[in-house]
């Protein structure tokens, strides 16, 4: 049996095995499970021996151990590097492997959503709430589509950190506002539960610009819900999820998955 995990702490709300376990169905790949498990810190190098020796064939990495698991892989892919982030692990030629395809999520969303006859967004001002552990994979996807990036975050310290990783950002102290931004995307958890709000005012935001949230459960945050009264056009992180497993689907099985109506409903 080929075992899967994503590991986490939390990791009870999870979707990322009901996906995964779907496509093992659907493209008929047996002896293949997907689970998930919650760890802690100390775990992360049992971890790195059960993929060595081929107890697990692939695994995810969720919060908050994106980062804290670089040092232990032997080879990082080009986007774990530049993000310093990991959520995707795999092995190949008895190295164990690190790769990010949470930006790859992102970059596809993006694309579907905005850039349908459009190669870039090099017009475009782009606003992100946050500086937390996926924030650096968003950060990467934006660097690829163009545009101009403004970042600000509660804790100045994190905002700090990723501003080493990608000097091009214009970080924006918190509680102010950047040149007004076509884009703006909460990176935040501020969300999770149904009656958190993040203390921005966007009320000036009224002319149609787009509110990206990470969070594809609750479908609508009330970041999502007060910029929908206004006007604006909104998008939740359920693609960006779908898109960023099917990534990972396909480093472990060289299957790419399609992105079904039936796989979407499984998150509604």
């Amino acid at each position: 049996m080929k075992k899967y995990l994503v590991i986490g702490n939390p990791i009870d709300h999870s979707l990322s095995p009901k996906i995964h376990n779907y496509w093992f169905e659907k493209y008929k790949i047996e002896n293949s499970i997907y689970e998930k498990e919650k760890i802690e810190q100390k775990d992360l190098p049992t971890i790195y021996e059960k993929l060595k020796n081929g107890e697990l064939a692939g695994v995810n990495v969720t919060l908050p151990f994106k980062k804290s698991i670089l040092p232990i892989l032997d080879i990082l892919e080009t986007s774990a590097t530049e993000t310093q982030s990991v959520n995707t692990i795999f092995k190949e030629n008895d190295k164990v492997i690190g790769t990010n395809t949470d930006w790859e999520g992102f970059h596809r969303s993006i694309e579907k959503t905005l850039l349908p006859n459009k190669k870039n967004l090099d017009d475009k001002n782009i606003f992100i709430i946050g500086a937390g552990g996926v924030t650096s994979s968003i950060v990467y996807a934006l660097k690829k589509l163009g545009g101009k990036i403004f970042v600000s975050n509660r804790t100045q310290k994190k905002v700090e950190e990723l501003k080493n990783l990608f000097p091009e950002i214009n970080v924006i102290k918190w509680g102010n506002k950047p040149p007004r931004c076509e884009i703006v995307v909460n990176t935040t958890s501020v969300g999770l539960n149904s009656a958190d709000k993040i203390d921005l005012d966007f009320s000036d935001y009224n002319n149609n610009e787009l509110f990206f949230d990470l969070i594809y459960s609750p479908k609508e945050t009330n970041f999502l819900k007060e910029a929908k009264l206004r006007g604006n056009k909104i998008i939740n992180g359920k693609m960006m999820f779908l898109y960023q497993a099917a990534f990972a689907f396909s480093y472990w099985t060289r299957i790419k998955p399609d992105i079904d109506d039936e796989v979407i409903e499984l998150l509604d």
